[in-house]
């Protein structure tokens, strides 16, 4: 083991809180594993950690966040999606591979699978534009956290107005999914779309609203006027 990776599971288990493990235990509908850590210290953990790797090679680095996502620990995945994203001015286009094998292989809670999409795999989607009809088949996939991530990695180029089209297409496909996190997933997505492109992103709701689920609709149309917003659930009102 890595000793700045064995420094970090001793200084996760040492700010360990009995408490807020229990109380992340219960917050999370699917079994999760943490040591019960602040979110805020584990930031700070993964900063301070990273000044002692920092000089090691890309590859490297992205090895020793396979070995944190391995663990299984909330936590330690935490530290791997900071590392992956300080990394972001070195990445190339083979890293994309890279990514999509972590969501795959190790994500499985949402917390884990929104802190990697929406700043590593975010900025690389932006870096790297030609990887985003990639979601799409994402977006088909059998892996819940597959399709989710397919919608959150997009959630803050939407927000600068970018992907209009290939968000759509997205949410095209996973418009009547029926898991309840997939739901949240896209309606946040078109949510943050709706900030530049207001018009367009209710003119999809509205064409859509008949079969969007009750979840994705109201998460996309938070951010519209009330009047729009109260067109769009016209029909879940009825309900």
């Amino acid at each position: 083991m890595d000793p700045t990776i064995e420094k970090i599971r001793k200084e996760l288990i040492e700010k360990s809180d009995a408490q807020i493990k229990a109380s992340s235990v219960r917050y999370f509908k699917e079994s999760i594993q943490c040591y019960g850590s602040k979110t805020k210290a584990v930031s700070i953990l993964a900063k301070d950690s990273f000044k002692a790797i920092r000089e090691k090679s890309k590859s490297d680095i992205f090895n020793m966040c396979d070995e944190l996502w391995q663990s299984g620990y909330m936590e330690e995945s935490f530290i791997a999606c900071n590392w992956s994203y300080f990394l972001h001015k070195q990445y190339e286009p083979k890293d994309f591979a890279v990514f999509e094998r972590w969501i795959s292989l190790y994500v499985s809670n949402w917390a884990s699978c929104d802190t990697l999409c929406n700043h590593t795999v975010g900025e690389f989607l932006e870096m790297y534009p030609e990887f985003v009809p990639e979601l799409k088949r994402w977006a088909s996939s059998e892996n819940r956290w597959m399709r989710r991530a397919a919608a959150v990695s997009l959630i803050i180029p939407a927000r600068k107005g970018k992907f209009l089209d290939e968000i759509f297409r997205i949410a095209d496909i996973l418009l009547t999914d029926t898991d309840d996190l997939v739901q949240k997933g896209y309606g946040w997505m078109l949510k943050a779309a709706s900030q530049a492109h207001q018009e367009e992103v209710f003119a999809y709701v509205m064409l859509n609203k008949n079969v969007m689920p009750r979840t994705a609709l109201r998460y996309a149309i938070e951010k519209i006027p009330p009047a729009w917003k109260e067109k769009a659930m016209e029909k879940q009102k009825a309900e």
